[in-house]
């Protein structure tokens, strides 16, 4: 599978780009002097990749420029085609705007313009993103890649500047191990699916541990043997079971507690109304008796007359007589009062020694309830049993809660020791997979790591390492190394330089291994020949223009100045393989015509 178009709805602001069969280069020609000694010139010859990537349907990205600046491409559409392995085509229409619409056509022709195809005539119209990419997927069958989709693959194929940091760790992988080695391993003829399960056992065993580790917290430290727990539940069971049968062997009769309780607060309120009508019946009691002392006459006329004749007054004759009838008339008046207020005051007193009586007798029947009710040893010793019961059941309680906890804890552990054994056993797989694959000359990594080192060699007369080996946690490591003369490893693939050379050689050896494979056949490169020396240039471009014989398309972008010199100016790629030429001249030598952005 290869590229052969790139295009767009409207071509004065992003020209077609069509794409040959063997070597592709974007040459980005730096015309204006003050631009020279420049890092970046903004041409687009690193946003061909972006574009490329774009249309094999990466995610929508918010920093991606296109989306960055929506005012600016907002109404593009790009097109996409692509030429399968039996020498049909297929298109890849997607906007801007809409970017997770996506519509797909195959034809048999290449080199087409679908720009101006009314919908109803593509295969497959706005196609949801996660479906486009399934289709696309089954269109382009890279069964290498399997189980993988073919979007794995893309970020070896479509090396950015970022991306010649890390031979294999590529800027989309910077997520967990678990995400990408095992994808790697299979492309290099491991056994992926040891790896992956490896990773599962994992991370299955450390979310067990994290639970377990979860669960001691919970415990806070307290016991951890299960039989101990038990032990301690049965006794603490066993005794609430004894204090449970004390309580039920109580025998309070008749009585009933809270009916007690009613009639004490019923005694209560009579004993308070008798003594509230005690009060007023000895209120009026002592009104009566106050009413009968005044009633008395005290004044005597003899005794008058006889105190007058000491003091020589006269006290006889009609003064005695008008007193005599006054205190007769008041007699009289006051005995017939007197009368009433005796028969009130008898009344009173039968009155009050009818309430004595019955505050006497309420009295006694409240003193025996309330002996009932708090004073007797039964409910003194009801409540205490009561109490211990409710110490009980919480106890019973928090060790059931800690038995449940030991129990998931110790399911747990059997979990733990098998994930450990599991991983053990794959790691030991692992482990004899890659000691078998090392050993065979024959296996698809050897072949890859001499094809590695082929390249590596042929470019700058060093040899070059490509291994694979587990760590002691079964985890695979990836090498790529320059070795010396003695054929040990050296720091020089530490560079920049060295370090985009060992990834080009990789990606290329890769491609060159899988030639007969349902795989991918084109490779994209940015700035490829920055840093090297000529001589080193010209052996690099001896081994891709080589490579285009093994059937692959590989694209690459570079600046003018980094060209090898060649006597007479002798042209270093022909006519054909320069597909695109960019300037800093004016806005029409960019990749897109427009303003810098």
């Amino acid at each position: 599978m290869k590229l052969s178009r790139l295009y767009s709805n409207k071509p004065d602001l992003f020209q077609p780009m069509d794409f040959v069969q063997g070597l592709n280069v974007v040459m980005a020609e730096i015309r204006l002097p003050e631009n020279r000694n420049k890092d970046t010139h903004n041409l687009g010859k690193t946003t061909l990749g972006r574009l490329l990537d774009f249309g094999f349907l990466a995610k929508r990205d918010p920093k991606f420029f296109l989306f960055k600046h929506l005012e600016l491409f907002q109404e593009l559409i790009f097109f996409l085609e692509i030429e399968l392995d039996d020498a049909s085509f297929v298109t890849v229409r997607r906007g801007v705007d809409e970017a997770t619409k996506v519509s797909i056509k195959k034809h048999e022709a290449g080199h087409q313009d679908l720009s101006t195809l009314p919908m109803a005539e593509w295969d497959h119209q706005d196609l949801p993103f996660e479906r486009a990419r399934d289709l696309l997927d089954g269109i382009f069958d890279w069964r290498a890649l399997k189980p993988w989709s073919y979007r794995k693959a893309l970020g070896y194929l479509l090396r950015s500047q970022e991306d010649f940091r890390e031979v294999f760790q590529l800027r989309k992988f910077a997520s967990k191990h678990a995400d990408w080695k095992p994808f790697l391993a299979h492309l290099l003829g491991f056994d992926a699916k040891l790896v992956a399960q490896h990773y599962e056992k994992e991370q299955a065993l450390a979310k067990q541990q994290e639970t377990a580790q979860t669960i001691k917290n919970e415990l806070g430290g307290s016991i951890e043997d299960i039989s101990k727990i038990e032990g301690i539940l049965l006794l603490k069971q066993k005794e609430a079971e004894k204090k449970q049968k004390l309580l039920d062997a109580f025998d309070f009769r008749a009585q009933d507690k809270d009916r007690t309780k009613q009639l004490v607060d019923d005694i209560d309120e009579r004993i308070a109304a008798l003594n509230s009508e005690r009060y007023s019946l000895n209120q009026n009691k002592k009104k009566i008796l106050a009413s009968l002392e005044e009633d008395q006459i005290l004044f005597n006329p003899d005794e008058a007359q006889r105190l007058f004749e000491e003091a020589g007054i006269l006290f006889n004759g009609q003064i005695k007589k008008d007193f005599q009838q006054l205190i007769a008339f008041n007699r009289a008046i006051t005995d017939e009062r007197r009368g009433y207020l005796q028969e009130e005051r008898a009344e009173i007193e039968a009155d009050l020694k009818r309430v004595s009586a019955e505050l006497n007798t309420l009295g006694k029947k409240r003193s025996e309830m309330l002996s009932f009710l708090s004073g007797t040893d039964i409910f003194g010793k009801y409540k205490q049993v009561s109490d211990e019961m409710i110490t009980l059941r919480a106890d019973i309680t928090s060790l059931e809660r800690q038995r449940g906890f030991l129990h998931r804890l110790q399911e747990l552990r059997t979990d733990i020791r098998a994930l450990t054994d599991a991983r053990g056993y794959l790691q030991t797989q692992i482990e004899e997979d890659v000691e078998r694959q090392n050993a065979d000359q024959n296996s698809l990594f050897s072949t890859i790591r001499l094809f590695f080192n082929e390249i590596v060699e042929e470019v700058i007369d060093r040899k070059a390492l490509l291994s694979v080996s587990p760590n002691q946690l079964g985890h695979l490591e990836f090498r790529a190394e320059i070795l010396d003369e003695s054929g040990n490893a050296t720091s020089a693939d530490m560079g920049h330089t060295y370090r985009k050379l060992l990834c080009i050689a990789f990606d290329l050896a890769v491609l060159r291994a899988h030639s007969t494979d349902k795989f991918p056949r084109f490779v994209y490169h940015d700035g490829v020949f920055e840093s090297l020396d000529d001589r080193k240039k010209e052996n690099l471009l001896a081994v891709i223009q080589r490579y285009t014989e093994f059937g692959l398309q590989p694209v690459i972008t570079l600046i003018d100045s980094d060209l090898p010199a060649r006597a007479d100016d002798a042209p270093v790629f022909s006519e054909e393989e320069v597909i695109l030429t960019l300037h800093d001249v004016n806005e029409q030598g960019r990749l897109f015509k427009t303003k810098t952005w």
